[in-house]
């Protein structure tokens, strides 16, 4: 199996963004993080801002509170019953048509953005998901954002909530499950260096024809 297209999905604090960014250095290709996000904002008239937050976090802390932002409408193709598209569905349905895009254009890889579920269909795509202990997290996130008047733990256990809530909406499948991924890493365990070479060695080795010389 050749892997033209890497995923990377990420609890928040694991290093999922650096590993991606090592990967894509390692084997040459495009890595699309802020930039996935600025053709998005570019497409939609969005803020950059608004775009990296609404398109991968829901905007509350509950599944409920975030059905009841879309006014209990019923969804088809996108749309809500009423005939206008939620912001948050537009940014959807811009992402994906943007990251279908990217992965047509040749090998990359794209951190995050339910990347793993829109290119769920490609047989050259390889999705990997990092984690790791909450205590190893909480140190990553003080030590690279500094220290917030919001407890470390607390801050985590949002961010994620928030991720969780909103892909799940969007992909009615469970966030983080590993039988949704080729590669489910410890970045802790494994370390973050360590852990993108595992993916560069994967791809490699699974190449028919090598996306790298």
């Amino acid at each position: 199996m050749k892997y033209n297209v890497i995923t990377i999905s990420r609890e928040f604090g694991s290093g999922g963004r650096t590993v991606g960014r090592l990967v894509a250095e390692k084997l040459g290709i495009p890595f699309y993080d802020r930039e996935l996000v600025n053709k998005v904002a570019l497409e939609t008239g969005f803020a950059t801002e608004y775009i990296e937050d609404a398109g991968e976090y829901a905007p509350v802390k509950s599944k409920l509170a975030f059905l009841l932002s879309f006014g209990h409408t019923s969804h088809v193709n996108g749309h809500s019953a009423s005939g206008h598209i939620p912001p948050a569905e537009y940014i959807w349905a811009t992402q994906s048509r943007v990251i279908k895009n990217l992965a047509e254009q040749g090998p990359c890889v794209i951190v995050g953005r339910c990347a793993d579920y829109i290119l769920k269909d490609r047989k050259d795509a390889l999705h990997v998901f990092i984690h790791a202990p909450k205590e190893a997290r909480a140190e990553r996130i003080v030590r690279l954002y500094g220290e917030t008047d919001c407890d470390p733990m607390k801050r985590l256990d949002e961010k994620d909530k928030k991720r969780r809530i909103h892909y799940d909406y969007f992909t009615s499948r469970p966030w983080g499950l590993s039988q949704n991924y080729t590669l489910s890493l410890d970045s802790e365990i494994v370390g973050v260096e360590k852990c993108a070479d595992i993916i560069v060695d994967l791809v490699k080795n699974n190449a028919a024809d090598g996306i790298v010389d």
